[in-house]
């Protein structure tokens, strides 16, 4: 063992001291201080972070070297005037993809917005019941007092409910009874894609009974900007209006949307190495004592994780423990936090995650001027 910036041991727990500084390891021969530390701190334990697990969303990406590339090369043009070549590529490519006429680049999927919502209750399995949608239809003779009915909407996957997914055939009859009533079905595709792989269902058919579909390009497929929203070519005709009226018509956009393109052909083959990663994480976090997590629910890239009642943390001070390690979440309410996987996010930092919350709910105590750890499980970090 040595210290002039590398470490060399293997295959034991080991605990040492150099300058001042503790060191604590577990797993095989480390060689470099960023890929095998579980945590370092100085032994007044102001503390250190070695590593950086983002899990608060899967906007958080960094756009990879490819993308960078295709951005720097990408030919563009004004698309408000609609001469942009490289967005009418993504746009047609989306449009394809989904089996609609068009498509439109918009720089966020909240410009598709902007309707007056009716909620309808969710069952457990994040559908609506058809009897219940209907029955919030409104009655066009009450206009003069309320909002028309004119849109029925979906998400899939479903994200507040930790990305589960609609099924064709829901969606389906959800269509039927928005045709019956002269009304028109948009599907929030913010994370469609993850639906797709996760269902193993082909985009189009799942969004077959739309008339309209936003596909979000900086979720689960990491590209730093953007949202396409696809449908008939009139319908996109008013759109591209619509846009410029908000403020979202952007000149030579090529550039941004290039990184999109390649995010559309590179990463949805990565969605269900996601969804695998997201599986193991939430079956280790629900063999933590005090943490529970819906293991059925998480069907996608998305785990809610509860707060036994009776356990003395928060989800504020869990959040705050797990930060000061290098785990970032995002807590919801006083006994819940998301967590949300992603194509930049290894089985590594699944691995080291576990452990950090582990560490917050039983962990790491130290006792007569040293440090312990107890954990359930053995842990790799490579």
């Amino acid at each position: 063992m040595f210290f002039n910036g590398f470490l060399e041991f293997s295959n034991f727990l080991s605990l040492f001291f150099f300058n001042g500084w503790s060191f604590l390891e577990t797993s095989s021969t480390c060689h470099g201080i960023n890929s095998q530390i579980i945590w370092f701190s100085t032994l007044n334990s102001s503390t250190i972070v070695a590593r950086t697990v983002d899990l608060r969303s899967d906007t958080v990406t960094k756009p990879t070297e490819t993308m960078r590339a295709a951005m720097a090369t990408a030919e563009v043009d004004d698309d408000v005037l609609g001469a942009d070549p490289t967005a009418f590529r993504l746009e047609s490519e989306v449009a394809k993809i989904t089996g609609k006429e068009a498509g439109l680049f918009v720089s966020s999927g909240t410009m598709v917005g902007g309707v007056h919502p009716r909620p309808v209750k969710n069952n457990e399995d994040r559908t609506m019941d058809i009897d219940s949608i209907e029955v919030a239809i409104r009655d066009p003779r009450g206009e003069l007092v309320f909002p028309t009915t004119k849109l029925i909407c979906l998400e899939n996957s479903h994200a507040n409910s930790g990305g589960r997914c609609l099924s064709a055939e829901y969606t389906d009859r959800v269509g039927e009874l928005a045709k019956k009533h002269g009304l028109k079905l948009h599907i929030d595709g913010a994370r469609i894609f993850n639906a797709s792989v996760a269902l193993g269902v082909p985009v189009q058919r799942l969004v077959q009974a739309a008339d309209s579909v936003s596909v979000c390009l900086s979720k689960g497929l990491g590209a730093p900007v953007g949202s396409v929203i696809v449908g008939s070519k009139s319908f996109i005709t008013k759109a591209r209006r619509l846009r410029k009226t908000l403020g979202g018509g952007m000149r030579q956009v090529g550039f941004i949307c290039a990184a999109a393109f390649v995010a559309l052909k590179e990463n949805v083959e990565k969605l269900d190495g996601d969804h695998k990663k997201a599986k193991e994480l939430a079956e280790g976090l629900n063999q933590i004592k005090g943490l529970k997590v819906d293991i059925a629910a998480v069907e996608t890239n998305i785990i809610y994780v509860d707060i036994v009642e009776g356990s003395k943390i928060t989800a504020e001070k869990l959040y705050k423990n797990l930060e000061e390690h290098g785990v970032l979440v995002m807590p919801k309410g006083l006994s819940r936090i998301r967590i949300v996987l992603h194509h930049q996010i290894s089985s590594s930092d699944v691995h080291y995650t576990l452990s950090c919350f582990q560490q917050a709910f039983s962990g790491m105590h130290q006792e007569n001027g040293s440090y312990s750890i107890s954990t359930s499980r053995d842990v790799s970090y490579s």
